[in-house]
C-alpha cells in the first residue's frame, strides 16, 4: 500500500463516484476502479458499497478515510517545512465555494495566484451545499454564512450586493407592483442550503416559476425573460441584463473564508489564504464598479 493509493481512495470517498474522482487524480474512471479494487484486495475488506447513487463508504472505508485524512494533513504540514517563505507556493490546494463565487470570482483570482506561483495547482470545488472541511473535501471554503459548529476558523472576506435584474430590452416595471405577472427566477425552494440564499423570501408573491440550484443557470433563464436577483459582480458577464428597482430593493451579503482549525500553523495555507482574501476583495470591488 502506498500514498498514491490513498490519494485515489480519498478522491472517490469525497466525490462519491468514479467519474467525478477521475479528474481529481488525473485518471480515467476505469483506472480509478482498478486502483480501488487493488486497495480493497490489499486491506482484505470492501471499502465502498456501489449503488445507482454512486459509491458510499462501508464502515471499514469510513475508518480508513479518517486515518487517511489525518495522514493527508500531516503530509501538507511536511510540505510546508520544505517551502521557504520567500519561495513560491507549490502542491495542490482545493477551495470549496458556492457557485456564484466559483463561477464569477474565483477563476480570475485563482489564475492570478497560480501565475505568481507556477508550482501551485488550484482546484475550485463548486457545490450546491456547504463543503465539509472535516472530511477534507477541500482545504478551505468560501461561504455566505459563518459556520457555528466544528473546529473551524472563520474570516470575513468582503460584502457584496444583489439587485433585481431583467433583460435590457424589456420594459422596466413601474414599482414593485409592476412585477406581477412576470415569471420569477430563483433557487429551487427546497434546495436552498443557506438562509442567506433565500433572496425572494421578503418579496412574497406566488413563488418561483423558473428555478435552479445554480446561479449560472438562473442567469441563463433571465436571458429568456423574467425577473430575479443577480449578484452585482456577475452583471458584467451578462451585458444583456440590467438592474431594476434599485431604490426599492437592494440586498447585501458577505463572503467568509472558512478553514479547519488544525491548519492555522500551516504557513503554506496561510500564505495562500492571504492572497485569496486580497484577490477576492479586489475582484468584487472591480466587478461591482463595472456594473454601476
Amino acid at each position: 500500500m502506498n500514498w498514491d493509493d490513498m490519494r485515489v481512495f480519498l478522491a472517490v470517498a469525497r466525490a462519491e463516484s468514479l467519474s467525478a474522482a477521475g479528474p481529481l487524480v488525473k485518471m480515467d474512471p476505469a483506472t480509478v476502479s482498478r486502483r480501488i479494487a487493488r486497495l480493497e484486495e490489499a486491506v482484505g475488506s470492501p471499502l465502498f458499497v456501489k449503488s445507482p447513487q454512486g459509491y458510499a463508504l462501508t464502515d471499514a472505508g469510513a475508518r480508513m478515510r479518517d486515518h487517511a485524512v489525518q495522514a493527508e494533513a500531516a503530509l501538507s504540514l511536511a510540505m510546508d517545512e520544505g517551502q521557504e517563505a520567500d519561495q513560491g507556493l507549490s502542491g495542490q490546494i482545493r477551495i470549496g465555494a458556492p457557485d456564484g463565487c466559483a463561477n464569477f470570482l474565483l477563476p480570475k483570482v485563482c489564475a492570478d495566484i497560480q501565475r505568481d506561483n507556477p508550482g501551485l495547482e488550484v482546484q475550485v470545488l463548486a457545490l450546491p451545499r456547504v463543503v465539509n472541511l472535516s472530511k477534507r473535501e477541500a482545504d478551505m471554503a468560501i461561504t455566505v454564512s459563518p459556520p457555528d459548529a466544528g473546529r473551524l476558523t472563520v474570516q470575513r472576506v468582503t460584502d457584496y450586493r444583489l439587485h433585481l435584474a431583467m433583460r435590457s430590452d424589456m420594459a422596466a416595471p413601474d414599482g414593485m407592483g409592476g412585477l406581477k405577472g412576470l415569471p420569477v427566477v430563483g433557487y429551487i425552494p427546497d434546495m436552498i442550503f443557506d438562509k442567506e440564499l433565500d433572496y425572494l423570501g421578503d418579496l412574497g408573491g406566488d413563488g418561483v416559476q423558473l428555478a435552479s440550484n445554480s446561479v449560472a443557470v438562473q442567469m441563463q433563464m433571465l436571458r429568456h425573460g423574467g425577473v430575479g436577483f443577480v449578484h452585482d459582480f456577475a452583471l458584467p458577464f451578462a451585458p444583456e441584463l440590467r438592474r431594476i428597482l434599485m431604490d426599492e430593493v437592494s440586498l447585501k451579503r458577505s463572503f467568509y473564508l472558512v478553514r479547519h482549525s488544525s491548519d492555522r500553523t500551516s504557513d503554506r495555507l496561510n500564505r495562500f489564504a492571504k492572497a485569496l482574501l486580497t484577490g477576492l476583495k479586489l475582484e468584487v470591488a472591480r466587478l461591482e464598479a463595472l456594473a454601476a
